[in-house]
């Protein structure tokens, strides 16, 4: 470590920000050479390293289509700044900042690789998202020389989030580096101040729930057909907060609202749907076989009298469900496959393979992205 980093390092851990990091695949120089200056533990809370696959699922329970890849590197930065949520909730200095790294990185190694050298690094906190990513040319550097270059990037962002300015590296092979500032209304809804934001005044009726990464022509398709079938304007809805994962950063929202242009769109922090029901009474849900099938699942309760009590929330909340068949591995299924409790069943509809089928996925796309 040269003097002119040690210094920096020096005035991270006398900041008042605390942040913690999670990296995969390289970058774990940044970790030794953060805990090597006295005063550390004033800064860094945690250090995750989730190197196999197993652990990345594990770390952000899901599993990534990519495993360097800046989707993954944003769902750890968030995953990281949510941890530091809860290790500094009972801390009560209002002059404390938080903030999550997360990294992944595919980088020299004595096997041959499929893709080329890369790596992305991510800071989020609760008002931005701040990304870089960088292709590294094939046996330009060595492994040490490329994970030196990386852990360098990795603290000139740290830094700069903890506002110390500071200049990043010249990389011949240049980076990319974006910043996204999260509207009020987002931050409010993730601080549970709001209970959904929306894009128009308009009452959402008929709602279609998915992450849409991306939007495909099959939801488009079931989009025309349920507007047709009910005689109302639909609402994509993203649940940008689930308990059980990463809260999607702000990059990510912007990226998914964007798409649909003129459409109408409504963000939430209500993953199941018998929260859903209870934030849009009267309404109606668009959704895929798939969901169905997963929220008739009794692994996802604790018991079946537990399911069979929150589906019952339906009938409470006046909810009715338009259910798309969809290519189950390499069978079509339909809602008529589906053996749905008597209390509710009156509440959906089924569309099958005649009035629609699109075996486009969004995983499939994503998969073939990169």
């Amino acid at each position: 470590m040269n003097k002119d980093h040690r210094t920096l390092i020096k005035k991270i851990h006398q900041s008042d920000y605390k942040f913690c990091i999670s990296l995969s695949g390289g970058g774990t120089n940044i970790a030794s050479s953060l805990l090597s200056v006295p005063g550390a533990s004033n800064s860094i809370l945690e250090v995750f390293v989730p190197y196999s696959r197993e652990s990345i699922q594990i770390f952000l329970n899901k599993v990534p289509d990519h495993y360097c890849s800046l989707e993954t590197t944003l769902h750890m930065a968030s995953m990281s700044f949510k941890k530091t949520q809860e290790l500094t909730k009972e801390n009560h200095d209002k002059n404390v900042k938080i903030f999550g790294i997360g990294i992944t990185a595919s980088l020299k190694t004595i096997d041959k690789k499929k893709g080329g050298h890369r790596f992305y690094i991510v800071s989020h906190d609760a008002k931005q998202t701040t990304l870089i990513s960088c292709n590294l040319q094939n046996n330009m550097r060595s492994r040490i020389e490329e994970e030196e270059l990386l852990s360098e990037m990795i603290l000139k962002l740290i830094a700069n989030n903890c506002n110390i300015k500071t200049d990043f590296p010249e990389i011949p092979e240049g980076f990319k580096i974006h910043t996204t500032v999260a509207e009020p209304s987002w931050s409010d809804l993730l601080a549970n101040k709001l209970d959904f934001v929306s894009n128009t005044k308009n009452k959402p009726e008929l709602i279609f729930p998915g992450s849409f990464n991306p939007l495909h022509e099959g939801h488009k398709k079931m989009k025309t057909i349920a507007e047709e079938k009910t005689g109302m304007d639909l609402f994509y809805e993203i649940c940008i907060k689930n308990v059980d994962k990463p809260p999607l950063t702000f990059y990510q929202i912007q990226k998914t609202i964007s798409q649909f242009d003129s459409n109408q769109w409504v963000l939430t922090t209500k993953g199941h749907f018998f929260e859903k029901a209870k934030l849009f009474p009267n309404s109606i849900f668009v959704i895929g076989f798939d969901t169905l099938n997963r929220m008739l699942d009794e692994k996802y309760y604790a018991s079946k009298k537990d399911m069979l009590e929150k589906l019952d929330v339906f009938n409470d909340f006046n909810n009715s469900f338009l259910v798309f068949g969809r290519k189950d591995l390499s069978v079509f299924r339909s809602m008529k496959d589906i053996s749905i409790p008597s209390h509710i069943k009156k509440r959906f509809i089924g569309f099958g393979e005649k009035e629609f089928r699109d075996d486009v996925s969004s995983s499939a796309i994503r998969k073939r992205s990169l």
